[in-house]
């Protein structure tokens, strides 16, 4: 029902009151604080400073709740595109798209560069019903990553030129993962501060101008950048937070139960073991190497 209930009760409140980053990661498992000895974030609270009690929730109307909640929306957001090609990293842009599809009254949808059916690189096929001809402004783009058909995506001088028009217009421009490499390519992150996927991510930064910030999600502007992959769902939540208010964006938090608690250390270069960061490194060199010799082919190098 995507979201149907919540969001009819938000369209009654907003009639009535149109007048009016840090994930800490867990180190050990043995450490991990049961969900139930957890303190709940409280931050709605009675005139008088304290917590509302269970019994007073419960005998408030479904519109005085409405009301306890609502916060006026920082922006108007209406469509909200995420780009699609073949080989793109399924989480990169599904994380995205469960998140940011609870952006009432926004359309979100997939555009790619002609209709039909795009596979990701494990083989999630999507139809594409839209493509970038079609689309001539967008309130938020993303862009997910992937490897070398992200490398081959930051080549292509049609996709980046309808990104760059996009980009003329958004509200928000955003990438996951080395989604950043497309974004870098299209001279959208010169001068500024972005993240994406820790492999060669200083380097490819610094070769679009831009700082490398080694954070799980990084602000400049309208430009939001987020780290590899799971990051990007991070970065959605801040970005819902920061357009609708905390009180919306922990809704749809705890609608999808997103509470990270990994079931041992790792998915970072800091927390992984170096000889499996060091195979990882080896597989990505490798996979990218033909596509980079390509290049320097192109160019008589």
């Amino acid at each position: 029902m995507r979201y149907f209930l919540f969001i009819l009760s938000l369209i009654t409140c907003l009639a009535s009151c149109s007048d009016k980053n840090t994930i800490s990661p867990n180190g050990n498992t043995d450490q991990t604080v049961a969900p139930e000895n957890r303190s709940p974030s409280v931050r709605n609270l009675k005139p008088d400073g304290t917590p509302y009690s269970l019994e007073t929730l419960e005998s408030m109307s479904h519109e005085k709740l409405m009301q306890l909640t609502y916060e006026p929306p920082r922006d108007t957001i209406l469509t909200i595109g995420i780009l699609l090609y073949d080989g793109y990293f399924s989480l990169d842009a599904m994380g995205p798209h469960s998140v940011l599809s609870s952006m009432y009254p926004a359309k979100t949808f997939f555009v790619g560069k002609r209709k039909g059916t795009v596979t990701s690189n494990n083989g999630l096929i999507t139809p594409i019903d839209t493509t970038i001809a079609e689309v001539k402004q967008l309130d938020i783009l993303v862009v997910p990553g992937g490897t070398t058909a992200t490398y081959r995506a930051a080549q292509d001088g049609q996709l980046l030129q309808w990104i760059k028009n996009i980009d003329t217009k958004s509200k928000y421009t955003t990438s996951v993962c080395t989604g950043a490499w497309i974004l870098g390519a299209a001279g959208l992150l010169k001068g500024k501060n972005a993240t994406t996927n820790w492999y060669q991510a200083e380097e490819k930064l610094e070769e679009y101008g831009a700082t490398f910030t080694h954070e799980r999600f990084t602000k400049d502007g309208k430009y939001w950048t987020s780290a590899g992959v799971s990051a990007g769902i991070d970065m959605s939540l801040a970005l819902v937070d920061h357009i609708m208010g905390r009180n919306y964006a922990a809704f749809v938090m705890l609608n999808l139960e997103y509470d990270p608690q990994p079931p041992f250390e790792g998915g970072s270069v800091e927390k992984t073991d170096p000889v499996i960061h060091f195979m990882t490194k080896k597989i990505y060199d490798l996979s990218l190497e033909p596509e980079a010799f390509s290049k320097d082919k192109k160019k008589g190098l």
